[in-house]
């Protein structure tokens, strides 16, 4: 299966781990420290981020620490910046149809 950002950013444990590892690097074990689950199901977590490249495993000595690549997350940017764009452009020819309308029937 092939993996991407999209799917990184869906479940809301993975979510949690970037908010966490967004300000500095953590171990593994720091973050699984942070859930109620067992640090064998974070590391599955961290593992697809890291397949997806959205975190960054460095080792320092016996220590795995884990960091965000926030430049993986401009593909979800760009891919929300169109619709945005839509939408904007949808809803300001909206507003003159209406102010339009409203100027016409007094």
């Amino acid at each position: 299966m092939r993996r991407d950002v999209f799917q990184a950013i869906a479940d809301p444990t993975r979510r949690e781990i970037i908010d966490l590892i967004a300000h500095r690097p953590l171990t593994l074990n720091t973050i699984a420290k942070n859930f109620d689950m067992s640090r064998s199901a974070i590391s599955q977590h961290i593992k697809l981020l890291s397949e997806c490249g959205l975190v960054l495993i460095k080792q320092d000595g016996r220590e795995r620490f884990c960091e965000v690549e926030f430049k993986k997350l401009n593909e979800v940017s760009i891919w929300i910046e169109q619709y945005r764009t839509f939408w904007t452009n949808k809803l300001d020819a909206l507003e003159v149809h209406i102010k339009d309308n409203l100027n016409n029937n007094p």
